[in-house]
């Protein structure tokens, strides 16, 4: 299992990609799937530090662990902000044009798409998002 902490800001995004690109490495990830990985990794720290703490900075902690028998990539975000259930929003009506669409949820929907599995729970005051990617 690895983990991290780092200060809930956009401009540590980086801190956070080169922990997963160790991670990555290390398992044997192909390209293709690193890079959607990278995306939804992005998406979610970006919405962490911008959405979760609304009076001033807080932390966002992630949690890895890697199923080699099943090459199985599990990713969890962990953050004390305000309650907020990324799965509860219906996703974009995407055959409508960008004029016509509802702003927002479109990054959250591009990683439930790219993800095997996305689940949410608050659990003792954190907002815990779970994400698993096989890498096979």
């Amino acid at each position: 299992m690895w983990e991290i902490r780092t200060d809930a800001q956009p401009e540590k995004l980086y801190i956070v990609l080169d922990f997963l690109d160790g991670i990555l490495e290390e398992c044997g990830c192909p390209a293709g799937i690193k890079i959607k990985l990278e995306v939804a990794v992005e998406e979610i720290f970006v919405n962490i530090a911008h959405y979760a703490y609304t009076h001033g900075g807080g932390t966002a902690r992630i949690l890895a662990e890697f199923d080699d028998s099943g090459r199985v990539l599990t990713l969890i975000f962990e953050d004390t902000g305000i309650p907020y259930d990324p799965l509860a929003k219906p996703d974009p009506d995407i055959t409508l044009s960008a004029e016509e669409r509802q702003i927002g949820g479109l990054g959250i929907f591009m990683v439930k798409k790219s993800m095997d599995s996305m689940e949410y729970e608050r659990r003792d005051d954190k907002n815990i998002l779970t994400i698993k990617k096989k890498l096979a």
